[in-house]
């Protein structure tokens, strides 16, 4: 075997390790799901799933942060040390700042999510500090290719989660203990980078380029971008909590459960493709064929949501839910392009787009606007899948545009003399 084709088994291995990781990741963290809506019941479920919803936003800045030590590390392998240190530090100063933060709006969280628990909301804050945290570790392993550490980061994600969550919701059925459950999880895959990342070398110079500031700057771009993108993807349960009753909104949650699975489901491409996306002259292929992928996987479960609709509300949440199950195929639709959407998002963040965020923000806008005047359970995913499916298609277009203008021009041949 020669090394060439070595290197590419190899990489194929590696890649296979952290899909198989994060498909277990998910499949984990949306069995828990899955099992809170069956112990804890609708109206309590609503509330858990706001809150989830709250930090799948807030985790924007640790996924900022993973970009930026990403980025770097794999663009400056000289300077691997100088990122690592400068990187952590910045990660807990701003996971506290986090935290911070959080704590002094429990009012506003509270109110927000109409959760009339400020106990709740609380956690809910505290739980912000670990998942900022990992951010880092899980940027500086993957920015030095250390592929079989973050497959273990990404396992301490989600089956902590699922055996701490299960435990603590059956001992008292609540949204508070759920999220309480959810919180202890982030514990683990701090367990695990630190572990990882025990022996931390001895920067040999200092790399002005890669200071606290610039890093800082960077991440804020990358944190926005996934900031607009993730209000986007979980503006929709915070509106049902405020345009639907209680009921309404408890099965819309549950119908986001179809959602998020198949939003989940191929977040591996995302993690395999965004090398080649950040490189001009694989970019555009690396984006068509990321995206069939996820459409051929999408439209899979889609038909298999509405024929199979009886054995997918066993997921869903049981007979407690039979009223959504109608729907459960536009869910699916839903999470399909969502996770299309994700790529796109990723494919600027691998240009360091910095005008076609402007699109996110106005679809989210849209959402709230239109969204905001639906007060039926059937209005409000209509609503909510048009103007996503829109957004696609615009991006869409932007994006193969530009990464087509990118391509290197084909050289011509010399003219034999």
């Amino acid at each position: 075997m020669t090394a060439a084709s070595s290197a590419r088994t190899r990489r194929g291995f590696d890649g296979s390790a952290v899909a198989v990781a994060t498909s277990v990741m998910n499949i984990a963290t949306y069995g828990f799901t899955m099992l809170a809506a069956r112990i804890i019941g609708p109206s309590q479920y609503g509330a858990f799933v706001a809150c989830l919803s709250l930090l799948i936003v807030v985790q924007v800045v640790a996924l900022g942060l993973q970009a930026t030590a990403a980025r770097r590390i794999a663009v400056d392998q000289g300077n691997v040390a100088s990122i690592e240190r400068a990187i952590l530090a910045l990660t807990t100063k701003v996971s506290l700042a986090v935290g911070l933060v959080l704590c002094l709006l429990v009012p506003v969280i509270d109110a927000l999510l109409n959760l009339d628990s400020l106990l709740t909301a609380a956690v809910v804050a505290i739980a912000a500090v670990p998942l900022t945290l990992a951010g880092g570790q899980a940027g500086i392993l993957q920015g030095e290719r250390r592929w079989g550490a973050l497959a273990v980061f990404y396992l301490a994600g989600g089956i902590p989660r699922l055996v701490v969550g299960t435990a603590m919701i059956l001992w008292r059925p609540d949204a508070t203990n759920a999220i309480l459950g959810v919180g202890l999880g982030y514990l683990f895959p701090l367990l695990v980078g630190w572990w990882a990342l025990r022996h931390r070398r001895t920067p040999e110079a200092d790399a002005p380029e890669h200071s606290a500031r610039s890093m800082l700057v960077e991440s804020a771009h990358n944190a926005q971008v996934l900031f607009a993108y993730f209000a986007l993807s979980s503006v929709d349960i915070v509106l049902a909590r405020q345009v639907l009753d209680e009921h309404d909104a408890g099965l819309y949650a549950a119908g986001l459960i179809m959602a998020k699975v198949m939003l989940f489901l191929p977040q591996f491409v995302v993690v395999i493709a965004f090398p080649d996306m950040a490189t001009p002259e694989s970019r555009r292929r690396a984006l068509v064929r990321s995206l069939t992928v996820v459409a051929v996987l999408g439209a899979v479960v889609v038909i298999a949501a509405q024929v199979l609709s009886d054995v997918a509300m066993v997921f869903v949440g049981g007979s407690d839910f039979d009223e959504v199950e109608r729907l459960l195929w536009v869910f699916a639709v839903l999470g399909t392009v969502l996770a299309m959407l994700q790529l796109q998002v990723y494919a600027v963040l691998a240009r360091q787009g910095r005008r076609t965020v402007v699109l996110v923000w106005g679809a989210l806008a849209a959402v709230v606007v239109l969204g905001s005047r639906m007060h039926t359970l059937d209005g409000l995913v209509t609503v909510v899948v048009a103007v996503d499916a829109a957004l696609l298609a615009v991006l869409t277009i932007v994006s193969l545009h530009i990464a087509k203008r990118a391509e290197p021009a084909p050289v011509a041949p010399e003219p034999v003399a």
